[in-house]
């Protein structure tokens, strides 16, 4: 009995305002546009992948190499957090050439998320869908780059037709439709998605840091505040020309450092 108490523990869920909402959509593919290095993102990615595992089966799609994912996999496998983070040495997710924020340690926690709800019974997995250099070809441009990833992503929805896609990307390839100013960047990964399945959210700039790559360096940047400071959970409005489906209002940003640490 000590253990069932313990399994409801650890998959209670505390999502942003507005979840319940957003899951009583008819869409099947919810993806999330933020700039990385954030501990909010990841954070609130789980926890509305959490309650999504209450109405049904649920897979995380991550902006992380395709190449990455048996190791993933056997992550979330591990019957518990020494044996997890042991399936890690040795991966680029521990040493990565550039550190842009990706590989967070709140990407860690978000993983560690996923395994502690699969262990306590939730239908719940991880689908990677960064493009390694195994999968697409030398000497193209970001338009077939983006091709790719939402390629890439889809099969989450194709191999698994029963669940609750939530993804999490960088805000670029989140966008459902082409930037009139950046035409060699063609129409971002989501926009290949079908629109009718497809729900995009962007992570409103309300202030705060993040870990990312300025065009200076990586590490700690400040955030512009671009969004109501005072807005919280999920908002769904159109925004950006059709972009996005509405926001994700998390207030002030704090900077998650690498997962390897900061060199």
């Amino acid at each position: 009995m000590l253990g069932l108490f313990a399994a409801a523990a650890i998959a209670a869920c505390s999502p942003p305002s507005g979840t319940s909402a957003l899951l009583d959509r008819a869409e099947r593919i919810i993806v999330i546009g933020e700039l990385h290095g954030t501990t909010e993102a990841p954070q609130a990615v789980g926890e509305i992948a959490c309650a999504a595992t209450e109405k049904g089966p649920v897979i995380v799609a991550l902006e992380l190499e395709d190449t990455l994912q048996p190791t993933l996999n056997a992550f979330i496998a591990a019957p518990d957090e020494a044996s997890a983070l042991a399936t890690l040495e040795g991966s680029s997710l521990l040493n990565r050439a550039v550190q842009d924020g990706r590989t967070s340690q709140a990407l860690l926690a978000l993983l560690n998320r996923v395994r502690e709800l699969k262990a306590a019974g939730r239908d719940i997995g991880l689908h990677l869908f960064q493009p390694s250099s195994l999968t697409r070809g030398e000497g193209l441009d970001q338009a077939w780059y983006e091709l790719n990833m939402g390629y890439l992503l889809g099969q989450a929805r194709q191999k698994r037709p029963d669940a609750r896609i939530i993804g999490l990307a960088g805000n670029i390839h989140a966008r459902k439709t082409a930037f009139a100013d950046y035409p060699d960047l063609g129409v971002p990964a989501a926009g290949h998605l079908p629109n009718r399945e497809t729900l995009s959210l962007k992570i409103a700039q309300q202030g705060g840091f993040a870990w990312n790559c300025s065009r200076d360096e990586c590490g700690v940047n400040p955030s512009i505040e671009r969004y109501d400071a005072e807005a919280r959970g999920v908002i769904l409005a159109p925004l950006d020309d059709g972009g996005y489906d509405g926001v994700l209002a998390l207030g002030p940003w704090t900077a998650s450092p690498p997962i390897g640490g900061e060199d």
